[in-house]
C-alpha cells in the first residue's frame, strides 16, 4: 500500500525544490490554491491534471495539513514576486485611463 512519501516528493532542481506530486511538476501549493482559493474538489483537481490520481491529490492535501508553514511561505514569496514584477512594469491600460498604477 503506497504511503504519502510515495506520492509527494521534494527534489532539488525540480519545481524549485518545492514539494510536488511524484513524477509530475504539480506542486502541493498548486493543489492547495485550487482547493482552498478556487474551490475545486479533490476529484475536480485530479481530473484537471491527466496522470495524477485522486490519491495524489489527497496526499498533497495531507502533506499541506501536516506542513502548512512551508506552503504558506512559498505562496507569500510568490505573491511578493508578483508584486515586485508588477512594480517594474507599469500598467499601460491604467495610464491610458488615468488610473493609479495597477488599476
Amino acid at each position: 500500500m503506497p504511503s504519502i512519501v510515495e506520492h509527494i516528493v521534494i527534489e532539488p532542481g525540480v519545481c524549485g525544490g518545492r514539494p510536488h506530486i511524484a513524477g509530475h511538476r504539480i506542486r502541493v501549493q498548486d493543489v492547495i490554491v485550487l482547493h482552498e482559493q478556487a474551490g475545486y474538489g479533490p476529484d475536480e483537481i485530479a481530473s484537471a491534471y491527466p496522470g495524477i490520481t485522486l490519491a495524489d491529490v489527497y496526499a498533497a492535501l495531507a502533506w499541506y495539513h501536516d506542513n502548512p508553514e512551508p506552503i504558506r511561505a512559498a505562496l507569500a514569496a510568490d505573491r511578493a514576486e508578483v508584486e515586485r514584477l508588477r512594480g517594474l512594469t507599469p500598467s499601460r491600460l491604467a495610464a491610458r485611463l488615468n488610473l493609479p498604477d495597477g488599476g
